[in-house]
């Protein structure tokens, strides 16, 4: 997706600070399929041991929902991570923190999601004269339409520098 703003982006393609319009929805074109790989490392990597996603027996003996879930932190991992390219890459000082977040429906291997994320608030930095805050509304939905995830992000944001005003 393009900057809702006619004004260049970040050589890697991130929107600066002032190219966020409040209330904009991104509908990012990067989809992706989860797996049962992705899954396991990631699980894996985090030292979660937790059967419910690395378990394939367990959860069909043990579970109401007969499969591994896909691991929650994943999911929020690659909802924001989808997100990056459309908005952010390169432009991002910081993120400052996650609120809200949701896993209103379970995801399972096989299910491919998409995501958008609209700008929800945005403001000046009280004490960068060179960056501000931008809050976004991260939300994921599998296949058929079910939202899957979601979470507010607060990232601190560079400003345009003034050469590319």
């Amino acid at each position: 997706m393009t900057s809702p703003n006619p004004v260049p982006t970040h050589p890697r393609g991130g929107l600066y600070f002032e190219d966020f319009e409040v209330g904009h929805v991104f509908r990012h074109r990067l989809t992706r399929t989860v797996t049962q790989m992705d899954n396991m490392l990631f699980s894996n990597m985090t030292l979660n041991p937790q059967p419910l996603h690395i378990d394939a027996h367990f959860c069909a003996t043990e579970t109401e929902w007969g499969r591994p879930l896909m691991n929650s932190l994943f999911t929020l991992g690659l909802m924001i991570g989808i997100s990056v390219n459309d908005t952010t890459v390169g432009t991002t000082i910081g993120n400052l923190g996650m609120t809200d977040v949701r896993f209103p429906a379970p995801l399972f291997e096989g299910d491919s999601i998409r995501v958008e994320t609209e700008v929800a608030a945005k403001r000046e930095s009280r004490s960068r004269p060179d960056a501000g805050l931008v809050e976004f509304l991260h939300r994921a939905y599998k296949q058929d339409g079910t939202l899957v995830a979601e979470c507010r992000r607060q990232a601190f944001m560079r400003r345009r520098p003034a050469e590319a005003a």
